[in-house]
C-alpha cells in the first residue's frame, strides 16, 4: 500500500496531525493491565511504522509486530532494533506462539469486508492470546456515529519538507469510501501530488462484540478511545 518514501510521509503527516502515540499506547496498557497484571509480552497487530510498538516496549518486556505492508515494517525495523516483525494478514497470520496482550489499532480492523472476515481476524487475534490474556481493538466508526461527507485538511512542514493532507469521505454502502490528496514539496524533488481511496467498513458494535464472542473472548466496549471512536477490550477464556 505505500512505499518507503510514503511511509515517512505517513508518519509525518499523522503526527502533525497531533496523533499522540505515546498517550495512546499508555492508554492501551493501562487497559491491559487493568485486564491482567503482569501481562509481560505483547503484538501488535497492522503495527505500521511501530510508533505503538516503541513505547509498549518500556512496559512490555517482550513486543513483536505484525502488518501487511513491507515498507511500513522496514521503516518499523529502523526505529525497533531486535524487535520481531512479521508480514502478514491479520486474517490468516500464524506466528506459533501466543503473548499475554493483543493489540489492533488505529481502525486497521476496520479494513476488513465482511463480517466472515471480521470473524477471521478476531479468531486470529484470539489464537495468539494466552488464556486469560488480553485482545484491544480500536474500531472504525459504528454507522450511527460516521459523518458522511467529513473533510479533513492539514499542511505539516518538517526538516524541509512541506506536506499537505485533504480528505473527504462518504459512505458507500456499508463502508467509508475515504478520497485522500497529498501534495508533497522539497528543495531537490519540487512538488509531487498523489492519492489514495481507501474503504473501510462500518462494523456495528454488535458485529464488533459478535466476532469478538465466536472468538472465545468476553468483550467490553469502552465509550473512550484513542481515537474517539471507543475501544473494544475482550479477554480470552481459561477453559478448553
Amino acid at each position: 500500500m505505500y512505499e518507503s518514501d510514503d511511509a515517512e510521509i505517513y508518519d509525518l503527516i499523522h503526527q502533525g496531525r497531533g496523533k499522540d502515540y505515546a498517550v495512546e499506547a499508555d492508554e492501551v496498557t493501562g487497559r491491559i493491565l487493568e485486564a491482567l497484571p503482569g501481562a509481560a509480552s505483547l503484538l501488535d497487530v497492522a503495527c505500521g511504522t511501530g510508533n505503538h510498538l516503541r513505547y509498549f516496549h518500556k512496559t512490555f518486556a517482550h513486543v513483536e509486530g505484525v502488518d501487511l505492508s513491507q515498507d511500513m515494517l522496514t521503516t518499523a525495523a529502523s526505529r525497533l532494533p531486535g524487535v520481531p516483525l512479521h508480514l502478514g494478514d491479520m486474517r490468516d497470520f500464524d506466528l506459533g506462539r501466543s503473548f499475554d496482550a493483543v493489540t489492533c489499532l488505529f481502525s486497521s480492523v476496520g479494513h476488513m469486508r465482511t463480517t466472515a472476515d471480521l470473524d477471521r481476524a478476531l479468531a486470529r487475534l484470539a489464537r495468539h492470546t494466552v488464556p486469560g490474556g488480553v485482545v484491544v481493538v480500536d474500531p472504525w466508526w459504528f454507522p450511527d456515529t460516521f459523518l458522511p461527507g467529513y473533510v479533513a485538511g492539514d499542511v505539516v512542514r518538517d526538516d524541509g519538507r512541506t506536506v499537505a493532507r485533504v480528505s473527504h469521505s462518504v459512505v458507500e454502502g456499508n463502508a467509508t469510501r475515504m478520497s485522500v490528496h497529498y501534495l508533497v514539496a522539497d528543495a531537490d524533488s519540487g512538488v509531487r501530488h498523489f492519492t489514495e481511496t481507501t474503504h473501510i467498513t462500518l462494523f456495528t458494535r454488535e458485529e464488533y462484540e459478535t466476532a469478538f464472542v465466536r472468538a472465545g473472548l468476553a468483550p467490553r466496549y469502552l465509550g473512550a478511545g484513542p481515537g474517539r471512536r471507543g475501544l473494544f477490550v475482550g479477554v480470552r477464556g481459561t477453559g478448553g
